[in-house]
């Protein structure tokens, strides 16, 4: 069951906070109330990011991305100016909004695409589109509830699982996987689609002959964030919260530097608070409410001990606890962190990345990792670091993908 949530998100400012409407006309009203003229200016923003939008699903993002002839359509040639892949989302969200809150907004979403907004392509602008005309949806009982929905169909279909089976190896011979050794035994495959991390199976599980792509390959690769996580549970019900916040009350533009440039712990990060227990009684216990932080971070970086995790949450809960003016740390009942190591340990996530690869035009489409080996004729390759990317939807449709390259060559 999806729900579609009003409002959308509320983004905290260093002095008030604003509620973004579900309904675009609400919308158009709130942006006239920060810049005057800017409803107009948005319609003529989202003709644009609509035509962008439906251009990338309909002829881009299900695309296997393994040869330049792919993309010979006439409707995206014809369009190609259309789709600003030359122009940067800093530049063409500048063309039309000049408040600075208004900027910063339009270009939270490409945050997470893994590159600064003055170097992310304006054909990004796409998540615009989404965000604000097709809405934010939430899968009752959380997004587990999608895991749990994806595995009850596959059992219908007559999917095998086995779990707590970890892969340890695939054994080749004349360019074929023959083996899929595990730590029970082994199984004779006739396809192997890998969705653990593209660069894990590579350097850990392949022999290094079959390897697509060196080591040079891959530490020249420029990474989309990941993040400091904490899941936390409250023995108390807060006031007036939303299920999505952003806080944007320190400095966009420092911190953005500070995971693409400099590479380094943020001094004083944005940070995001899903708060599903408002929308959703079934994720916390009655009285409760469930809280979940979320910190960009560079990929890579290291020391994420203790000390370090601690000194961030009790940064970010100061200002939370200050900005919602309630106090929390006296309530919470449950605090469990994920960071950069444990994406690591528990996903072998190639530098700890928790999107993938960032979306520059050198790593779209036929620059990423191929969804199928170029040593190994029966392994294909599905999830966040191949076609089409970063995030939940491209990673699922990455699936898909997949799935269709197998059936046309097996």
């Amino acid at each position: 069951h999806l729900q579609r949530l009003d409002p959308s998100y509320r983004v905290y400012w260093p002095e008030h906070y604003s509620d973004i409407p579900a309904d675009p006309n609400a919308f158009r009203a709130f942006l006239e109330t920060v810049q005057p003229g800017a409803a107009g200016r948005l319609d003529k923003f989202l003709r644009e990011a609509e035509y962008k939008y439906r251009t990338g699903m309909r002829k881009l993002v299900f695309k296997p991305g393994r040869s330049v002839w792919e993309f010979i359509d006439l409707d995206v040639i014809r369009g190609m100016f259309r789709l600003d892949l030359l122009s940067s989302m800093r530049s063409h969200i500048g063309k039309y909004f000049h408040h600075p809150g208004l900027r910063q907004l339009l270009e939270f979403p490409v945050l997470f695409l893994g590159a600064l907004p003055e170097n992310t392509p304006a054909l990004y602008s796409l998540m615009n589109y989404a965000d604000i005309q097709l809405g934010t949806w939430y899968p009752r009982g959380g997004m587990y509830s999608v895991v749990t929905g994806m595995y009850n169909l596959a059992l219908e279909l007559g999917v095998d699982f086995n779990f707590n089976e970890p892969v340890t190896g695939l054994s080749t011979n004349n360019g074929r996987i023959q083996q899929v050794i595990t730590s029970q035994g082994s199984y004779t495959p006739d396809v192997v689609i890998g969705a653990a991390d593209y660069h894990f199976i590579e350097t850990q599980l392949l022999p290094l002959a079959d390897r697509s792509y060196s080591d040079k390959y891959w530490s020249s690769r420029v990474m989309a964030p990941t993040c400091l996580l904490w899941f936390v549970g409250l023995g108390k019900k807060l006031n007036n919260l939303s299920h999505h916040n952003l806080f944007f009350d320190t400095d966009f533009n420092r911190h953005a530097q500070q995971i693409y440039s400099s590479m380094e712990w943020p001094d004083d990060p944005l940070f995001y608070v899903s708060a599903p227990s408002v929308t959703d009684d079934t994720v916390a216990p009655e009285g409760g409410e469930n809280l979940f932080f979320l910190v960009p971070v560079a990929a890579g970086l290291t020391g994420d001990d203790d000390a370090l995790r601690d000194r961030y949450f009790n940064k970010i809960i100061q200002r939370f606890e200050k900005r919602i003016g309630q106090t929390v740390a006296d309530a919470i009942v449950f605090k469990q962190s994920f960071a950069v190591s444990d994406f690591m340990r528990e996903y072998n996530a190639f530098k700890g990345n928790a999107y993938g690869l960032a979306n520059t035009l050198k790593q779209t489409a036929i620059l990423k990792p191929s969804c199928r080996s170029k040593k190994v004729s029966n392994l294909f390759y599905a999830g966040q670091l191949t076609v089409p990317g970063p995030g939940v939807p491209p990673s699922l449709i990455s699936g898909e993908v997949a799935a269709k390259q197998v059936l046309k060559y097996f």
